[in-house]
């Protein structure tokens, strides 16, 4: 973990969305289901750090997922801490991935998508509401087509709200999944694990982890609790 200065060095439009493009040192990009924490100078209101996820990467930078505080704008300079926290791990074998986003927004997952396709694996994304602009070669389907899903991948990949844990049991059901799975738990991270503060705890089958050192992503199998 490290501590760098950073700045928004310009801003984009995802549909209604406002999504700002954080400049900084590659080593500070967050690998994909990775975070930063950034805080901007001079801002005593907000006394928190926000948790900055990449949607896109560059050799600039990264432009980070929705999530920013809309008063950040061009040239606001940044504190960064990071990265932080467990992220996506996709098997060298995977020739088959399918994600879901069960609260309809997949930027978090774009530069899981971006290495699959750099393998030439097959991508089948699933999500109800907005999806950026995805590549071509990228299948998006509704989320009621998941379990059918599960037959074709051989890597399944979900980013979900906490709150969203039963659905994801409703979805999935409690049993083996045919294939490896991951899923990227988002929470309320203030501490960056520094204060183990327990905001991010959730309940897993090996005990009661943070998300923000222990996740975000953790193995999907051990969120579906008996």
């Amino acid at each position: 973990m490290q501590s760098f200065q950073g700045r928004v060095s310009h801003i984009q439009l995802w549909g209604q969305r406002q999504v700002v493009h954080i400049a900084c040192p590659p080593k500070m990009i967050p690998a994909p289901g990775r975070y930063l924490l950034a805080w901007a100078e001079g801002d005593a209101g907000a006394p928190l750090a926000t948790p900055l996820f990449a949607a896109q990467i560059d050799k600039d930078g990264f432009l980070a997922a929705p999530g920013a505080p809309s008063h950040w704008g061009p040239g606001t300079r940044l504190h960064l801490r990071g990265p932080l926290g467990r992220g996506f791990t996709l098997p060298t074998t995977t020739r088959r991935l399918a994600l879901a986003a069960l609260d309809g927004e997949v930027a978090r997952m774009l530069p899981l998508i971006h290495a699959a396709l750099e393998r030439q694996a097959a991508v089948a994304l699933f999500v109800d509401g907005f999806v950026p602009h995805l590549p071509p070669a990228v299948e998006a389907a509704p989320l009621s087509g998941l379990g059918e899903a599960l037959k074709w991948a051989d890597f399944l990949a979900v980013d979900l709200a906490r709150h969203k844990l039963p659905e994801l049991a409703e979805r999935l059901g409690r049993e083996t999944l045919p294939c490896p799975r991951q899923a990227l738990v988002l929470a309320e991270m203030p501490c960056g694990g520094i204060a183990e503060c327990g905001v991010c705890s959730l309940k897993t089958r090996r005990g009661w982890k943070l998300a923000c050192k222990d996740g975000p992503v953790f193995d999907l199998g051990d969120l579906l609790t008996p």
